[in-house]
């Protein structure tokens, strides 16, 4: 069993292996060193199975004297390595800079790569990370602060010699919010145009799909009419559905976690209610028969299982299809984009879109509010109307002011 002693940066260690016959781990390795504070003798051990485990742990304990570093920190989760170096990562902030960040740390960088050992964190898991966070409508400033404190880790591992480089130095993730930008100055190059266009994607979707399942078109529908994110979708329970008012109240989202997908609550940490259309109720209707079970998931994948919107793109062909469809640009939460786009052209008031969205800024719902073409023309018609009715012969004059 080891000791629990460590020993300190800069001492000289001495070292030997006992092998004790009948033992379930029957090397021992242990080191010795002098304290340079006491100046009395201190050691370490560990029992492990192999002559080459001990002497493994005897320089892993050589390389922590020499720099100062625990020796399993190399094997450490990141969300462990994060907490034992976070006071020398975040060193010489300012405390409106340093909540922000400890912030980013702990609801978006801890769920997303905790789990992880630091030398599996790569370019390319960081970039899935990040990807994920705006695809979850994270702020740029958000994001930016979850990063910043993510690079300030994996530098600290760097200087202790666990990685050779920083891979959360990741660059061209703010293009996605220029892109973002640019199509909700026109949201409809983010929302599918009509409803024959929304089931045929979903008819597609289901031929593509392994045994033809038909509960990846029921997602899509769904979650376009109500104008909700997959995973809001995949969260939906059976006594969260009203068959009397037709109304769904959005409690939670299955997302991805640590050991994989998990319920939690929604974006906003509020509920809300959504109305369900004419058009998915004999859709909603069937899957809440076919379940029974109040607590039963509404939508589940056809084993049962939970989905997500990366389940949904590889059991459907996603890309393949809305490629071929003309859609090459459309994403899962394009459909959420969909539903709310044609909520606002139908009329529905700002304040009652953004209760339905979800939406904690009033500014983000008024950017689905732009008119399309057709809009503007009827406008035009309307206003000629009203000012041939002021000319007529009988009608009220206008007067000059």
């Amino acid at each position: 069993m080891s000791s629990r002693e460590t020993p300190p940066l800069g001492v000289s260690l001495s070292s030997d292996v006992e092998f004790r016959r009948g033992r379930a781990n029957p090397y021992r390795a242990r080191v010795r060193w002098i304290d340079p504070v006491s100046k009395t003798r201190k050691s370490k051990s560990e029992s492990v199975g192999s002559l080459e485990a001990a002497n493994a742990w005897i320089e892993g304990m050589a390389r922590a004297a020499r720099g100062g570093v625990d020796p399993m920190a190399a094997t450490m989760r990141l969300s462990d390595y994060g907490e034992a170096v976070m006071q020398l990562a975040v060193r010489g902030l300012e405390s409106k800079t340093l909540d922000p960040y400890l912030a980013g740390w702990r609801k978006r960088v801890i769920p997303s790569l905790g789990h992880l050992p630091v030398r599996m964190i790569t370019n390319g898991a960081i970039d899935r990370a990040v990807h994920g966070w705006i695809a979850d409508e994270c702020s740029r400033s958000t994001v930016k602060n979850s990063l910043a404190v993510l690079v300030r880790v994996m530098e600290q591992a760097v200087r202790d010699g666990i990685i050779d480089r920083n891979p959360a130095k990741v660059s061209g993730w703010q293009r996605e919010y220029q892109r973002a930008a640019d199509e909700l100055d026109d949201p409809r190059s983010l929302a599918l145009p009509d409803w024959d266009a929304l089931t045929q994607l979903a008819d597609a979707l289901v031929q593509r799909s392994a045994g033809h399942f038909q509960g990846w078109g029921d997602v899509v529908v769904f979650a376009a009419c109500t104008a909700a994110r997959i995973g809001e979708v995949a969260g939906v329970r059976v006594g969260d559905i009203d068959l009397t008012n037709w109304s769904w109240t959005v409690r939670r989202q299955t997302t991805p976690n640590p050991g994989g997908l998990a319920d939690k609550g929604t974006k906003g940490k509020r509920a809300r209610w959504v109305p369900l259309v004419q058009e998915v109720r004999e859709l909603v209707t069937r899957r809440v028969i076919s379940c029974g079970d109040p607590g039963g998931r509404l939508f589940t994948g056809p084993r049962g299982g939970r989905i997500s919107t990366a389940v949904l793109r590889d059991a459907t062909n996603w890309d393949e299809v809305v490629t071929a469809l003309g859609y090459e640009h459309l994403r899962r939460h394009d459909l959420r984009h969909t539903g709310l786009t044609w909520m606002a052209d139908a009329g529905v008031p700002v304040h009652v879109l953004r209760k339905i969205a979800g939406h904690g800024s009033l500014t983000t719902t008024q950017q689905y509010l732009h008119p399309d073409r057709q809009s503007i023309t009827d406008a035009g018609v309307a206003l000629s109307a009203h000012l041939k009715v002021r000319r007529s012969p009988g009608g009220p004059q206008l007067r000059a002011v």
